[in-house]
């Protein structure tokens, strides 16, 4: 593991051509504040982005995501994500936030608008730059693919 740059594990979470998504904490201190973005954080010492990805979204969403693919690697100089995809086999409704501000499913209307409306929010919220660019770029991929 690269001890220089920090690394995060995020997970595109998808169901019916629709994409779970985090609106962040609007908290100027983190990455992102207030924005739509993936779920996922950041790998401990000697943690592998799998095992970080899983113990993620059980903490953020109380989600058990048992199958996953790894989708890409997007650095630049002050992070690495290793962006991973899998298929949500339950509801929003089933789902738990323990981090974040809101949640919901996007559409890529949505995500090639750059942004969404959050009824927890009460307003069109933007997505993350880096987020909404893995979006469109997996969105492309599962097109072309």
């Amino acid at each position: 593991m690269n001890n220089q740059i920090p690394q995060v594990a995020i997970v595109i979470l998808h169901l019916n051509h629709q994409y779970l998504m985090q609106l962040r904490d609007n908290i100027p201190h983190i990455a992102a504040p207030g924005c739509w973005g993936l779920f996922g954080g950041h790998l401990e010492l000697d943690e592998t982005p799998e095992i970080a990805l899983v113990r993620e979204v059980k903490e953020e969403i109380n989600y058990n995501i048992t199958s996953f693919e790894k989708f890409g690697i997007y650095s630049d100089e002050k992070i690495i994500r290793h962006v991973f995809q899998a298929p949500l086999l339950v509801g929003l409704e089933e789902l738990i936030l323990n981090e974040g501000w809101d949640m919901g499913f996007l559409t890529l209307a949505d995500i090639q608008a750059g942004s969404c409306y959050s009824p927890i929010a009460g307003e069109v919220r933007p997505l993350g730059i880096p987020h909404q660019k893995i979006m469109l770029d997996f969105i492309n991929d599962k097109i072309s693919g």
